[in-house]
């Protein structure tokens, strides 16, 4: 399985557990967007549009924060357009950002809410800055998504000292089961 990384603004670290995971996961790659601190919505989706295209095996992508409503946005674009592409096994998607309340991305909003068109998890923290735990929720209700509930850990990310985040590894290895 390749693992396919899609940071959220700012790109995830070193610190980060999506930067562990690229470099210790047995096939694992990132999207790069051209600026992480100025994200667009039509150019973020269509640099994953391209990541996706070139990708030769089946494929999880893993999603954080504007990483997920990237790859949700992507998601509902390529089902609406008939081609969502067959290596697309998942979507692991990690303390999504609510783009409808954070200025800096509001060129995301409005989060799509329709049913996702491959199998997803959602993984969200109860006090996490970017979205409350019940928002989390109702997108994941939305999306048809798995869903688990990490207790408090902020925004998953660098700042909560997750390292290379083993709880989430074992959430991968579980929705992987269904897959």
């Amino acid at each position: 399985m390749h693992y396919l990384i899609v940071p959220g603004y700012g790109n995830s670290g070193p610190d980060h557990w999506q930067t562990y995971w690229e470099k210790s996961l047995p096939d694992a790659s990132r999207v790069q967007q051209r600026s992480w601190e100025g994200p667009k919505k039509a150019e973020w989706v269509d640099t994953l549009d391209k990541a996706v295209s070139s990708l030769k095996s089946d494929t999880i992508i893993v999603s954080h924060s504007l990483g997920v409503a990237t790859t949700v946005i992507w998601l509902q674009k390529v089902a609406a357009e008939k081609r969502l592409p067959g290596c697309v096994k998942g979507v692991f998607l990690v303390a999504p950002a609510d783009v409808e309340t954070i200025d800096i991305v509001e060129d995301f909003a409005p989060m799509p809410l329709e049913k996702l068109p491959v199998p997803s998890c959602v993984v969200a923290s109860e006090n996490d800055e970017y979205v409350t735990i019940e928002r989390a929720r109702m997108f994941a209700e939305a999306w048809g998504s798995m869903f688990f509930d990490v207790g408090r850990k902020g925004h998953i990310n660098a700042l909560t000292n997750l390292g290379e985040w083993e709880e989430g590894r074992a959430l991968l290895k579980e929705f992987e089961k269904i897959l």
